[in-house]
């Protein structure tokens, strides 16, 4: 039986039943709404219609259970007449790093049919500045209804994190932008059912240039990280006590550098920005180009470890982009085992709890290491804090360990056999 709706619900469409996608659907669904969740793929459709999700996010499941059951959310392969569309496609970048927006205009042309005086079109998908007025305003226009007073148009980022998406998505501050003030003070209206925190708003360019420059300004520290790594390799000092005593600056704070940046904003979004002005975006686009080098720096430390080792084992410990989520897009530690692959040379074995779908991927991770002359911890998961390393070594054939995020207690395995190497530390 349908629940039933209050005067200030609406009907909301979801496109795009991905990590940011089905969470709002839920969250929307959960805060008095009706929702559709729209997606070509009948597998996700299939599953959220029996109260189950594809993707690992903390207390998700319980969630969409809840709101199926209870009859406010289903998904469908077909659009349906709805208040609002809210697309959360992906925004995948190409080869030449610009920006995909294959989707953000699939998932606007879908709307077309439907689409009817009174209604709303939020663009949630991060994309390059102007997308809303350039892409998806004009796809709206096929209509024949006025775009901004017939049909309002907004563009409101996601800014949450893997892990935590739920309650970021309750708690942190928003960004809606309009292209005119109607569609603002719609979309504020909107997210308020459920947002705790302060609904900003702006313009749709300015909406969508916050959100990339707010990821951009974590990968560009990162990347100072990364060169400050480097530098005191060869410098024969350790970058990770030059942080932690930097930062002991009131207004300093370096962030950590590593294998890289992965993920599809940190890693994405900034060029997106270099896209559209390249002439002018030259430390955003020396940034990303530093930080895509890193999985060639931890190769080059592999290669110097095993060099008088005519067929070397490797180990990889954690394949994610980053620690505790299942979570592979734009991973760095994929692209080094690619390389590693490449050279042609190592025998390579991985082990990552979270991830399940690799030939290559052996889950215990004491049968992992068995032989292996080089151990790589790539991705510091908590699950790793406690490893048997006296079991470890007596696996091994070799006792060298390259710890990319200064994960491991160094001076321990050190008095346990073992050679640590540490990326941004020359000694």
């Amino acid at each position: 039986m349908q629940a039933s709706r209050n005067p200030e619900s609406k009907k909301i469409c979801v496109i795009g039943l991905g990590y940011i996608g089905l969470p709002t659907a839920a969250m929307f669904a959960s805060n008095g709404h009706m929702v559709v969740g729209y997606d070509v793929n009948e597998r996700v459709v299939n599953a959220l219609n029996e109260g189950k999700v594809t993707i690992e996010e903390p207390y998700l499941e319980d969630l969409v259970k809840q709101v199926v059951a209870n009859g406010r959310l289903k998904a469908s392969t077909k659009m349906e007449a709805c208040d609002v569309y809210i697309i959360a496609v992906p925004t995948p970048i190409l080869k030449d790093k610009g920006a995909d927006m294959t989707y953000v205009v699939s998932a606007t042309e879908a709307i077309l049919p439907v689409l009817k005086e009174g209604d709303m079109v939020i663009l949630e998908s991060t994309s390059p500045p102007r997308s809303t007025l350039d892409i998806v305003v004009p796809i709206l226009e096929r209509s024949g209804l006025a775009i901004g007073t017939d049909v309002l148009v907004a563009h409101s980022p996601e800014r949450v994190i893997p892990g935590k998406i739920l309650f970021e998505l309750v708690e942190n501050n928003r960004i809606v932008g309009g292209i005119n003030q109607a569609s603002s003070e719609a979309g504020k209206k909107l997210y308020r059912s459920f947002v705790k925190g302060e609904i900003y708003l702006t313009d749709s360019t300015t909406a969508e240039m916050c959100k990339l420059m707010e990821n951009t300004f974590r990968d560009v520290n990162i990347a100072l990280a990364n060169e400050l790594a480097k530098l005191c390799t060869v410098m024969g000092i350790n970058a990770w006590e030059v942080i932690e005593l930097s930062n002991k600056h009131p207004r300093v704070n370096i962030h950590q550098p590593g294998p890289g940046v992965g993920g599809h904003c940190l890693a994405v979004d900034p060029w997106f920005i270099v896209e559209k002005q390249p002439e002018l975006a030259r430390i955003i686009k020396l940034a990303r180009e530093t930080n895509d080098s890193m999985p060639h720096h931890v190769f080059d430390l592999l290669e110097k470890a095993t060099q008088l080792i005519e067929k070397p084992a490797a180990c990889i410990l954690g394949l994610t982009y980053k620690p505790n989520i299942d979570d592979m897009r734009e991973s760095p530690i994929m692209e080094l085992v690619e390389l590693i692959h490449h050279s042609n040379r190592y025998q390579l074995v991985l082990n990552d709890p979270y991830v399940f779908d690799n030939d290559e991927v052996i889950s215990d991770i004491y049968e992992a290491v068995k032989g292996a002359d080089v151990l790589v911890l790539g991705v510091h998961h908590d699950r790793y804090e406690n490893i048997d390393f006296d079991r470890i070594k007596g696996l091994m054939r070799g006792n060298t360990i390259i710890d990319t995020r200064n994960f491991l207690n160094r001076s321990l395995l050190t008095e346990k056999g073992f050679n640590i190497v540490l990326l941004g530390s020359g000694r």
